[in-house]
């Protein structure tokens, strides 16, 4: 057997298994929400600046329109945003939190905490956690670097 093809020495497992598990961890805390783990990244996104366009928001969670789109069109049925024209350009669309969408943010600002709680209750040090966090980014914008570059190729 080839050593690079070991389960156990592959960093995308580890990457994998990780997100799915955070995922999984935060279902408790939105099934009460009504929301998604998806769902919750975008309202992040527009709790912290609100009225974006759609391809903001993707290009911010590092998604295609293609791939928000149908997200957004559950959260409207869901009464957490709307989206209108732009001004500018009508072809635009502009994704704004509704008063319900707003309402939540106060809901949610205990998640953070709760799930490092949780976390700590594991015996795994938070501040470890943290400071993974440029590594992550940095591993995170070298491959959207080699993603761009494999789409110039196509």
């Amino acid at each position: 057997m080839y050593d690079q093809l070991k389960l156990d020495n592959q960093l995308c497992f580890r990457l994998y298994t990780a997100a799915r598990l955070v995922m999984q961890a935060y279902y408790p805390y939105f099934e009460p929400l009504g929301i998604t783990y998806p769902q919750y990244l975008v309202l992040m996104v527009l709790w912290e600046t609100d009225r974006q366009p759609v391809n903001t928001i993707a290009k911010r969670l590092c998604l295609e329109t293609n791939t928000i789109t149908p997200l957004l069109q559950r959260m409207e049925q869901q009464g957490l945003v709307t989206r209108v024209k732009g001004k500018e350009d009508s072809r635009q669309r502009i994704v704004c939190l509704t008063d319900k969408g707003k309402a939540l943010e106060e809901q949610a600002k205990v998640i953070p905490e709760c799930l490092a709680s949780k976390i700590c209750e594991q015996g795994i040090d938070t501040q470890e956690i943290t400071q993974t966090i440029p590594a992550l980014d940095k591993l995170i914008e070298g491959l959207k670097q080699t993603e761009n570059r494999n789409k110039s190729i196509k």
